[in-house]
């Protein structure tokens, strides 16, 4: 894809930078999403930046697009204390969001982020242009982007990143599957001389929000633990210390090498209450009145990441260029699974192993590569791009602190549990020109290319001990206890490939009026193809106002991990072993239940907007947006019962109880509008202040649901026996913020600058089967502050806070304590004490962080 003049960026000489955020304000009834702020130039400095996403012209800005493209320049990611790209494009962009589930399993390790409120594999992710791997975990658990497999954009470093382009519209008639929601390109720092280096620590210093501290366990007079507790609890952990930096060299005169490379240390959160029920089996044990009662961990996991990149160019000639770019990462990480006591009801522990109980702590070693190089030049009058690229994600588990109950004492307590890794080779070619053509009043621009794109995914077993029941006749659960390995049984060895062809036509019809199509076609080797079309057009009034806007039809392929995802743990159930788990549509297990060969989602998605410069100082945009997809690819409930099994009997499958699997299962209708504004105020003798808002208001409904397969049907009408059900309906719905607000503000006077930003995160609903229980969470304010002061030219020194205000969601125990009747006995559940608050809050349930941060710039 053509990445000619990904140089030329908007010089900027006002002493400070507009930060690229977002704005707006709320239209009734309508959805909405809100687009990053764009960076102002000076009145005398009239450059605009050209961007590379969403066009193949290399003159396109962003005031001209025919589409919403957000850019966030390395200014507005540095003057943060945020230290993941994914929270600080969610600080910034109101229509995208990065949640924070904990006790997910690999969830926990690698989380995903959504565009649009929709699934995390309907954005695309590119790197200077071309298309990055995707990660090899598969979001199981029950949390946002469940079922699906993302980009960790969280390998990709703040100090690697010259801007990020975002495409808030469909794409795929561009740039292939995925790009349902949206493009997100990282344009990585290409400077040839100069750099930084960065140093930040931080921890969380907060009081949990309707929390109490345990101060002390004692009997009453009927022997019933009494739980004496004081004020709310207070936390100082996740002690982070990140160290960065990135230079550029010179290679001859004609080109350059930019290095990055960022290691970040995060120690584990903890966000638990104290756990009430008893922990051993003798109810007079005295051991109740002093074990620690803060034995689970919900938060943040411990990670450790070291990330590697670089971006390389060199001229051949006046006419040719070579390029390459890549990354090498590492992350290890450490969360915690659910607690075992000491008295365990359900023989998950042995007690002469663990005679207090034990937290299993699942563990991550996940690798992560990527090797792009590439030619580009000019051949007569065309401009053209060819590259190779790899890439690689492979996501190690391992348990330990566990036991594999089955093995009695001799278990041992540590295990490899197995390994899923994800492979993408992808070559591509294109060419672009103008050609004079006698029936258009101006010149047609014409990009035409090609793509070869081949996939593996690999579910690698761990070692038998993980895994395997041991003596099932002492009726003992098997496996390693917190995440049962990836058994002999769920090794998958899968692979695909697919091509494509694609042409672009843009031409202006008039001075002020712009029209581009597109047209790409796709062929799968495992489901066929598929054909998508796009129209977008741009009409400017003035110079200063304009309307644009598009209609495009997309496509999402059936991940691979979808298509072959096995994960089967033995457990011991009536002195048989049985195997439950996930398993692939063309699996006995899954067909005897009612699964179908997955198809591609397809979509339509219409966009349209206005867009105003008011002034040198003031910028205005609005985008309305419309998203309807058919035949979303989801995961199933559990399905379970007497008579599940019974018909897994008859099929020939013996051994499976309980069954879940991907399936074609709805369609839904996502709505929006984006809506930004922009103003730079000169104080004069002050410095200067820059202003942004943003407002995002999205709504996504699911428009029908398949029918339940007619062989569950038959087993009668019960949750365990429906495919999709109101739950999942609901996360679908309602799982992510319906709308969001994004204020900021950035003061620049002689050598500080103060940066405050505000975001309002709005309602969300965290489902329960039954919707009675349905926790809703308020909208909240979340303020972030970034104090920095240039010591030199070359160093500056920052302090500041992440949610400020040290604000949590509401706290499920006075969530639950205050619903009517029966309902309310929900509060005495011991999971709402270790589990206080939901894992769907969109800004997480870790408080306030603290920082300072110290930057060498040269």
């Amino acid at each position: 894809m053509n990445q000619t003049n990904t140089r030329l960026e908007q010089l900027l000489k006002h002493p400070f930078k507009i930060s690229a955020i977002v704005t707006a304000l709320a239209f009734g009834g309508l959805t909405t999403t809100v687009q990053a702020a764009e960076n102002a130039a000076e009145a005398d400095e009239d450059i605009e930046q050209i961007i590379v996403t969403g066009t193949r012209r290399n003159d396109r800005t962003v005031s001209d697009s025919t589409v919403p493209v957000d850019v966030i320049d390395i200014d507005a990611m540095s003057s943060t204390g945020q230290l993941e790209t994914s929270q600080i494009l969610a600080n910034i962009t109101p229509s995208f969001n990065f949640p924070h589930p904990s006790i997910t399993d690999g969830t926990d390790h690698a989380r995903p982020a959504v565009l649009r409120g929709l699934a995390p594999d309907h954005t695309l992710v590119l790197i200077n242009g071309k298309r990055r791997h995707t990660g090899a975990l598969l979001n199981l658990g029950g949390s946002v982007g469940r079922g699906s497999s993302a980009v960790d954009m969280n390998m990709i470093p703040a100090a690697a990143i010259k801007r990020i382009e975002v495409l808030r519209d469909g794409a795929a008639s561009q740039y292939g599957s995925d790009a349902i929601a949206g493009v997100i390109n990282i344009v990585l720092k290409d400077a040839d001389e100069g750099g930084s280096l960065t140093t930040t620590y931080g921890q969380y210093v907060t009081e949990m929000a309707g929390v109490d501290q345990l101060e002390s366990v004692e009997f009453d007079e009927n022997n019933n633990l009494v739980f004496n507790t004081s004020g709310n609890r207070t936390r100082r952990d996740g002690e982070t210390v990140n160290i960065s930096g990135d230079i550029g060299f010179a290679i001859g005169e004609d080109g350059f090498i930019h290095l990055a490379y960022e290691h970040s240390n995060r120690n584990a959160t903890n966000r638990t209450g104290f756990d009430e029920e008893r922990q051993y089996s003798d109810s007079n044990d005295p051991r109740e009145l002093t074990i620690d009662r803060y034995h689970f961990r919900f938060g943040k996991p411990d990670v450790k990441d070291n990330t590697f990149f670089y971006n390389a160019g060199y001229s051949l000639s006046e006419n040719l260029s070579l390029y390459s770019f890549g990354s090498y990462a590492v992350r290890k990480g450490e969360s915690g699974a659910f607690y075992r006591k000491a008295g365990d009801s359900r023989k998950q522990n042995v007690v002469e192993i663990y005679p207090d109980g034990f937290l299993p702590l699942i563990t991550s070693n996940i690798k992560d590569h990527a090797y792009t190089i590439g030619l580009k030049g000019t051949s007569g009058e065309w401009d053209w791009d060819t590259s190779f690229g790899v890439g690689k994600n492979q996501f190690d588990f391992g348990v330990k602190n566990s036991l594999n109950a089955s093995l009695g004492a001799q278990s041992p307590t540590s295990f490899n549990a197995g390994k899923l890794a994800y492979r993408q080779s992808i070559f591509n070619a294109g060419a672009s020109r103008f050609f004079d053509v006698n029936f258009l009043p101006n010149s047609l621009f014409v990009a035409l290319g090609t793509e070869y794109r081949d996939e593996s995914y690999q579910v690698i077993p761990g070692e038998p001990s993980s895994y395997l029941t041991y003596n099932p006749e002492k009726g003992l659960p098997g496996g390693s206890q917190g995440f049962p390995g990836l058994s002999a049984a769920s090794a998958v060895d899968a692979g695909r490939h697919n091509y494509a062809f694609f042409v672009e036509l843009d031409t202006d019809l008039t001075d002020a009026w712009n029209i581009v199509t597109a047209l790409r076609f796709e062929n799968y080797s495992d489901f066929g193809s598929k054909t998508t079309g796009k129209v977008a057009s741009r009409y400017a009034f003035t110079d200063d106002f304009a309307i644009r806007g598009a209609l495009s039809t997309g496509f999402r392929a059936p991940s691979l991990a979808q298509n072959s995802y096995t994960a089967i743990s033995t457990v011991f159930s009536d002195g048989v072993p049985s195997e439950v788990g996930t398993f692939p549509v063309s699996h006995p297990a899954a067909k005897a239940l009612g699964a179908e060969d997955l198809e591609a989602e397809t979509s339509v998605n219409a966009t349209i907007g206005l867009t105003w410069q008011a002034t040198d100082n003031l910028n205005a945009t609005l985008d309305f947006y419309q998203i309807k997809i058919d035949d979303r690819i989801v995961l199933s409930e559990q399905l379970k019962g007497p008579e599940v099994k019974a018909a897994l009997e008859k099929a020939g499958v013996h051994n499976a109880s309980e069954v879940r699997y991907f399936t074609n299962a709805i369609d839904t209708e996502t709505k929006g509008f984006d809506f930004v504004v922009t103003y730079n105020m000169d104080l004069e003798s002050w410095g200067g202040l820059a202003l942004s808002a943003g407002y995002n208001r999205n709504k996504t409904e699911v428009t029908h649901v398949k029918a339940n397969p007619s062989v569950l049907n038959n087993f009668g009408d019960d949750f365990s026996y429906t495919v999709f059900s109101q739950r999942e309906i609901t996360r679908f719905e309602e799982g992510t913020p319906k709308d969001k607000i994004n204020l900021s503000s950035v003061w620049d006077w002689n050598d500080l600058q103060i940066t405050l930003r505000t975001v309002r995160y709005g309602e969300v609903v965290d489902a329960n089967s039954n919707p009675d229980l349905n926790e809703r969470l308020d909208a909240k304010w979340i303020t972030d502050l970034d104090v920095a002061y240039h010591l030199t030219d070359n160093f500056v020194a920052s302090i500041g806070a992440n949610n400020l205000f040290d604000i949590y969601p509401r706290d499920t125990n006075s969530y639950v304590e205050g619903l009517p009747g029966d309902l309310s006995q929900k509060g005495d559940e011991a999971s709402n004490q270790f589990m206080p608050y939901s894992g769907f809050s969109a800004y997480g349930t870790d408080g306030r962080f603290v920082y300072a941060k110290l930057r060498y710039q040269f």
